[in-house]
């Protein structure tokens, strides 16, 4: 029953290719170049983008083949675009673990200001075309990764990234496995939020940062760090003979005591000068009253009680206490007449419920997810650009009049010469 069943779904379906390009046909003769692009393969995909409606898919088909011939994509050739593969700006960085192409554009905000709309979309094209050329028979999508790292206006990104989508999602239907925005200008987010319902191949976009993928800082040694490892006391570096340095302030100094405590290790003195490692002889009057953590801060922000001595206690009680005694209770209340406020309803915004709900583990899911999937092709990313190897990807009529040889053919060819002669 299955195989019947599979069987039937394929006579459905090459039905549907026959009578889309039955329909083509009729409206106007096909070349031999438009009918060699229409193939069996390329009108599944825009069926399938268009959910099976066959007029919907001759319409779009259609109106492909005529950009196509407007585009001008038969005479496409590598030498039109010396100065854009000599500064890598567009080009096919290799393919993934399942062989589909990996684009990268890296495109700067002033090569819009100075090329028109139509060069940018012939280097786009032109790149799409390599990408294809180089796909093995069973495969049918790439990945796109967009360096935004050029652009300053988010709006400017944003106007040339959504031309290159629409051309993706008309004329390139099914192709798009994935595509990546990496480190866009700060607003692009707020942009790409309003515009993303609107953009049939949003689900297939994410954003990423390039500092998510940066090393983890190891803070194990902390030697090549001194002012993080002077707030740690080692007992070994301090002998007894060592002086600190004078101390910036006039009013206290630091001292270290002599009897070294992993707890506190130290004391504060109202003394000027600097005070050598150990036990002071020097008496209280002459070096100014010690404080100690309990009460080390400043005098003048203390209350009228701290700056008293502890011994007074009189002074203490006569200016904490009121010296006006307390009315006695007078009158009798009942315990029942007392109402007390009602505790307020939480706020839902407030409630950390709402760490919980589903949308936010949706986000964070999402975001984790788009992540991990763009681990594999950080490699592509953070690889050096090779004018070289992009070119020997390309094959006739792009690859244009350069002809790229490899050096095991220089070789063979150098040895059949010294051969010959």
């Amino acid at each position: 029953m299955g195989n019947k069943d599979e069987n039937h779904q394929v006579k459905k379906e090459k039905e549907k290719v026959q009578s889309v390009l039955g329909l083509l046909k009729k409206q106007a003769p096909l070349t031999v170049k438009q009918e060699k692009f229409c193939n069996d393969a390329c009108v599944q995909r825009f069926l399938k983008a268009k959910g099976d409606n066959v007029k919907k898919a001759t319409k779009q088909l259609k109106n492909c083949l005529v950009w196509r011939d407007s585009i001008g994509i038969d005479n496409l050739i590598a030498d039109e675009f010396s100065a854009e593969l000599a500064e890598g700006i567009a080009y096919v960085a290799g393919h993934d673990d399942d062989l589909r192409p990996v684009m990268i554009f890296r495109i700067k905000q002033e090569y819009l200001k100075y090329n028109s709309n139509k060069v940018f979309t012939r280097l786009m094209v032109f790149t799409l075309e390599v990408a294809i050329q180089t796909m093995a028979k069973n495969i049918e999508q790439f990945v796109l990764l967009f360096d935004a790292r050029l652009f300053r206006s988010a709006s400017a990104f944003m106007n040339m990234f959504l031309a290159t989508l629409r051309i993706l999602a008309d004329h390139y239907p099914g192709r798009v496995h994935k595509a990546y925005v990496i480190d866009p200008p700060s607003m692009f987010s707020y942009l790409w939020k309003g515009m993303k319902p609107f953009v049939e191949l949003s689900p297939f976009i994410s954003v990423v940062s390039s500092l998510d993928f940066e090393e983890s800082f190891e803070f194990g040694d902390l030697t090549s760090y001194p002012r993080v490892t002077s707030l740690r006391y080692d007992a070994s570096s301090v002998s007894s003979t060592t002086k600190l340095g004078s101390c910036a302030s006039s009013r206290f100094s630091f001292t270290v005591e002599h009897n070294f405590d992993s707890l506190k290790p130290w004391y504060l003195s109202l003394a000027t000068s600097a005070s050598k490692v150990g036990p002071t002889n020097c008496p209280q009057a002459l070096s100014g009253p010690a404080i100690s953590p309990l009460n080390a801060r400043s005098h003048s922000f203390a209350s009228p009680i701290g700056r008293e001595p502890r011994g007074n206690i009189d002074f203490v009680r006569k200016n904490f206490f009121p010296s006006t005694p307390m009315p006695q209770k007078t009158q009798k209340v009942d315990p029942s007449m007392i109402h007390h406020p009602r505790t307020p309803k939480p706020s839902f915004l407030q409630s950390p419920a709402l760490f919980f709900r589903k949308d936010y583990h949706c986000q964070v899911s999402r975001a984790e997810k788009s992540r991990e999937s763009f681990l594999s092709y950080l490699k592509f990313y953070r690889r050096p650009y090779d004018e070289m190897i992009y070119r020997s990807k390309m094959r006739p009529p792009l690859g244009g009049l350069i002809s790229i040889v490899s050096p095991q053919l220089k070789r063979r060819y150098m040895s059949s010469v010294s051969q010959r002669f």
